[in-house]
């Protein structure tokens, strides 16, 4: 009997010594809880990263072609080859001094209608040709428009500004070769749908001083028609129907410079304000620039350009026949590995909107030339 009770007490022993404090349990939980409590309180206030990141999509790969290509600048040319597309320059007529007037930050700030015709008038073949297009069929006018003011009051004073600078270009370039002139047609149409594009989407996303970015638009072209006065015959039509990041590599190749670095050495030459041209080659330089190296503030602006830029010259050259559809983060393509970070931007949220809006693309057609055809 004896025996039994102790074998009891001495497993009653066992049993109090192995059993986990009582207490001890929900001490564990309270330590980690004070442990990660002030981890928790220094994480809340940051949640500024996460957002920054949000506004890039996730990394891609860079395509090995654009991985490869090496953008030049007029410092990192010979000096001779510079002063060899200077000498070329001199071959292409400077526009007429009303251009700069034009272009000049008061006039584009604070000029009306009646101000932009009384410049526009001083060049009477370039007023008659912006009053022939005014009333042309690509922008569909119910009742003809018979001086720039009106014109004005029917497309609004971005759009026909944009047409007077474009026919200011004109005077300068003016290929002699059918060939030449097909090309040269098609960046025309091209910069007039892109500086259209430029002027709606730029509204309807409420970015600021649309009027000058729709003006740096079209005058990012203004490289490609001075490369297209330069390069060979035989290359043109080849070096025309290329992507942006093919085009760059064939100028370089052929003439030195891409054609936005090009422009930028030709706008110099015709004394066109240094922050203007800088504008201008901001859009041009989308190409190659990644978003993180761009000016935040400006980097919504340079975008926009490209994209409308890009877009004009599908259309122009029948790539493209709507927007119906169109989801720029989609257009997976070398020359759009940089946009389409830059398009993350918070200032772009709502470019998916712009672009399938049905007035934007009645606006398309009607530039086109379906809505009449349809008609």
């Amino acid at each position: 009997m004896y025996w039994m009770a102790g074998v009891l007490a001495l497993a009653l022993a066992w049993w109090f010594f192995r059993r986990p404090p009582v207490k001890a349990a929900p001490a564990r939980p309270i330590a980690a809880q004070r442990s990660n409590a002030p981890a928790l309180r220094a994480a809340a206030p940051t949640p500024a990263p996460a957002a920054r990141e949000t506004t890039l999509p996730p990394a891609e790969a860079m395509p090995a072609e654009l991985a490869g290509f090496r953008w030049l600048r007029e410092q990192d040319i010979d000096p001779a080859r510079r002063d060899a597309l200077l000498a070329a320059f001199r071959g292409i007529p400077r526009p007429p001094r009303s251009m700069q007037k034009l272009l000049s930050p008061d006039f584009v700030a604070k000029a009306g209608s009646a101000e932009l015709s009384e410049l526009v008038m001083g060049e009477p073949l370039i007023a008659a040709k912006v009053l022939s297009t005014v009333n042309s069929p690509m922008y569909g006018l119910c009742t003809p428009v018979t001086n720039i003011g009106h014109a004005v009051t029917f497309l609004g004073m971005n759009t026909v500004r944009s047409i007077c600078l474009q026919y200011m270009l004109a005077e300068a370039f003016k290929p002699k070769l059918a060939e030449a002139q097909r090309c040269f047609d098609a960046i025309w149409q091209a910069s007039a749908i892109a500086s259209e594009l430029c002027v709606r989407l730029g509204k309807a996303l409420n970015l600021p001083d649309v009027g000058n970015l729709s003006t740096q638009v079209v005058l990012s072209f203004v490289g490609q028609l001075a490369a297209a006065s330069l390069i060979p015959a035989s290359r043109l039509e080849p070096w025309h129907h290329q992507n942006r990041l093919q085009r760059a590599h064939t100028e370089q190749e052929l003439l030195g410079l891409n054609a936005s670095e090009i422009g930028s050495l030709l706008m110099k030459s015709w004394e066109l304000p240094e922050s203007l041209i800088d504008e201008v080659c901001g859009v041009g330089r989308q190409l190659a620039t990644p978003f993180m190296v761009t000016d935040r503030a400006r980097a919504p602006r340079f975008a926009l350009g490209y994209l409308c830029a890009r877009l004009g010259e599908h259309f122009a050259l029948g790539e493209l026949d709507s927007l119906e559809g169109y989801d720029p983060a989609l257009d997976i393509a070398a020359d759009t590995h940089h946009l389409r970070a830059s398009l993350a931007h918070p200032a772009l949220a709502r470019l998916d909107q712009a672009l399938a809006a049905p007035e934007l693309q009645a606006a398309l057609d009607q530039m086109m030339g379906r809505a009449t055809a349809e008609a």
